[in-house]
């Protein structure tokens, strides 16, 4: 789950990582209240947007009079942002953040990430902030710091201090580095972080080290611990499929391809969106039921499948070991009564109770597609959607 850049700031300014002032504002007559609250003769305004590239998309904008705050809010509310991130449908801007401007004498990439080869946090630093990791990655890379985080012991202040050395940072601020760095840690691990990002990390005119952006990320398996944090998802800037499978207990990631699958397992899903690809198609999402798919939650995956206008073909694989291929049956057959379902619909079923699942198919009257293993699957499933698009598409009624 992210978070906003103003939610990602107030969290760690909690532990200790100083920010410059600023406030929340959901109109740009609020905004340009915020400004005179804030005082100071220039404010930066930024668009409250799950993305990052948003200065170059015109999210965010330095003003000098509370005219320019109203104006530049004018010319953001309500229109989407489109970033290298969000893709061509952008993401809508609901609020922005106002923020007193402060002097800049150096910028610094600064993040924390969960490091699976080496399975602890992995600390990203460089001297060359202001621009994506990627950025910095492919222009300098001898300007990448990485350090990694001893889970038994936590951060040492060794380590923060070896990585404020490596910045070149004054020698004055070397303790100011070791305690934003400290923090940012204790952040992460405390909130069950997978990500969290300041960048840039500023060394102001006046010699502080200020966290001008900051992003972060958190395991959504781990919110029920962190209440307060799931409070701070926004849903206006998810895609609607995924959140309303997240709210039905549903694994769902929304592509760009016209098969949709409902599958039990992460890996099988893997595997059955690869075997689209190999048999000619595109899969129209990542879904995976679980392990205890009952009739009603196959009939939940299977409308939530056909909320997309995009999708022209359904294939339901699932192996059942903890699940049972006579439920799943019994959900396909429930959701294509209750849905009217228009599009070809091809099931491959194995594991528990496999001979009676098919049954359950094949007394049921309806138009399913059965197939016997993965690859035949994918292959009817592609042949159905090429064969249905000739013949031309209908109306979908859900």
């Amino acid at each position: 789950m992210d978070i906003h850049e103003y939610q990602a700031k107030e969290i760690l300014a909690n532990f200790g990582v100083d920010v410059p002032s600023g406030a929340l504002a959901y109109s740009p007559e609020q905004a340009a209240y915020r400004a005179r609250e804030l005082g100071g003769d220039k404010w930066i305004v930024k668009a409250q947007v799950h993305a990052g590239g948003r200065g170059k998309a015109g999210g965010v904008k330095l003003c000098g009079t509370e005219h320019e705050v109203h104006e530049a809010c004018e010319n953001m509310f309500g229109r989407k942002l489109v970033t290298h991130q969000t893709g061509p449908e952008g993401k809508g801007i609901y609020r922005v953040y106002v923020e007193a401007a402060v002097p800049i004498d150096r910028e610094i990439y600064l993040g924390f990430v969960l490091d699976r080869s080496s399975q602890r946090v992995m600390i990203v630093a460089s001297s060359e902030g202001g621009m994506e990791i990627e950025e910095i990655s492919a222009q300098r890379p001898d300007s990448i710091v990485r350090s990694t985080v001893e889970p038994a012991v936590g951060l040492q202040e060794f380590q923060a201090r070896e990585i404020a050395f490596k910045l070149g940072l004054d020698p004055a601020l070397t303790q100011h580095m070791v305690r934003t760095l400290k923090a940012c840690y204790r952040a992460f691990r405390e909130f069950d972080a997978t990500m969290v990002e300041i960048n840039p990390l500023v060394v102001t005119g006046d010699n502080r080290i200020l966290a001008l952006d900051a992003k972060m990320s958190f395991d959504d398996n781990a919110l029920f611990r962190h209440p307060q944090i799931a409070e701070l998802r926004d849903k206006s800037q998810e895609d609607p499929r995924e959140s309303r499978a997240a709210d039905r207990g549903l694994s769902y990631v929304g592509l760009d391809g016209n098969i949709g699958c409902i599958v039990n397992g992460a890996g099988l899903a893997m595997a059955t969106m690869d075997t689209i690809k190999l048999a000619g198609g595109e899969p129209a999402n990542f879904l995976d039921i679980g392990g205890g798919a009952s009739p009603e939650r196959v009939a939940k995956a299977f409308r939530l499948v056909l909320s997309d206008s995009n999708v022209q073909a359904i294939l339901v694989n699932i192996f059942a070991g903890i699940n049972r291929c006579d439920w799943v049956a019994e959900g396909v057959v429930q959701a294509l009564r209750e849905l009217q379902v228009d599009v070809p619909v091809v099931v491959r079923l194995a594991g528990t109770n496999v001979e009676e699942g098919q049954k359950i198919l094949a007394k049921s009257g309806l138009p399913i597609i059965r197939a016997t293993t993965l690859m035949e699957a994918a292959e009817r499933a592609v042949g159905a959607w090429r064969q249905d698009l000739t013949q031309g598409t209908k109306m979908r009624a859900v």
